[in-house]
């Protein structure tokens, strides 16, 4: 069973949560590190990607260390063609559908469908839309921003992502938002929808998490922490276990 198949099974059994490094925010070492940290919290698998990565190179090496101190999948979230790595195990085929440029839409895939292809890379197919605040994933991503509180327009960008065929659908407040996705827009994609939901975004404490999860989030990804946390280890596992409940 491939990487996608086999997240989509389990979000059928649990909820899940994923950890997203950024390969511009730490050295190698120290993502291989967190990655072995990350591991050993029980979190499902590790996303590398970020909205100000500058090269290849940085990719590879972070994905590299990565896979020394972990066996967990590891799940490019590429902000572009260029920041694709042949040492993942699969890549989120994701399309920002709600931004102005078109780029992020389909262009950008166009780019990097052969080097996926060549690479093996699995691609997972991803609706993704960001809404406010937005942060840095929103200004880079030009996005037109879903409102806090549109929760006819959150529905109908999640259904176009299933009707398009796309396996996960991820609702994204952004990176060190202020505050996270409203449990109103989670819980009435999850109840209008049948892929498995995503959100992420200004998720920082195990209550938040829980909180999330409960309203219909089937994936709680967590980034922001990883860069800040002095115990790493107890806020995640705190996270994992709130978010299992």
């Amino acid at each position: 069973m491939n990487i996608g198949d086999h997240i989509v099974k389990l979000t059928q059994k649990k909820k899940l949560h994923f950890s997203l490094i950024d390969p511009d925010k730490q050295k190698p070492k120290v993502a291989g590190a967190i990655a072995k940290t990350i591991t050993e919290a029980g979190s499902s698998a590790i996303m590398v990607g970020g909205s100000t990565i500058f090269s290849q190179k940085q990719v590879d090496d972070t994905i590299k260390a990565i896979k020394d101190k972990s066996s967990l999948p590891v799940i490019l979230f590429p902000s572009g063609a260029k920041f694709l790595s042949k040492y993942a195990d699969a890549v989120f085929f994701m399309s920002l559908l709600n931004s102005r440029n078109v780029d992020y839409i389909i262009r950008e895939h166009v780019k990097g469908a052969q080097f996926v292809k060549q690479s093996r890379l699995e691609p997972i197919p991803m609706g993704y839309v960001i809404v406010e605040p937005g942060m840095t994933a929103g200004k880079i991503g030009d996005a037109d921003l879903i409102k806090k509180d549109d929760i006819d327009t959150a529905i109908g960008y999640a259904l176009a992502a299933q009707y398009l065929g796309m396996k996960l659908f991820y609702l994204e407040a952004g990176s060190g938002a202020h505050y996270p996705v409203s449990d109103e827009i989670i819980t009435s994609v999850k109840e209008n929808t049948d892929i498995p939901l995503i959100v992420g975004g200004g998720i920082r404490t195990a209550d938040a998490a829980r909180e999330k999860a409960q309203a219909g989030a089937d994936i709680i990804i967590t980034g922001t922490a990883l860069e800040k946390e002095k115990n790493l280890k107890k806020t995640l596992t705190d996270i994992i276990n709130a978010i299992e409940e």
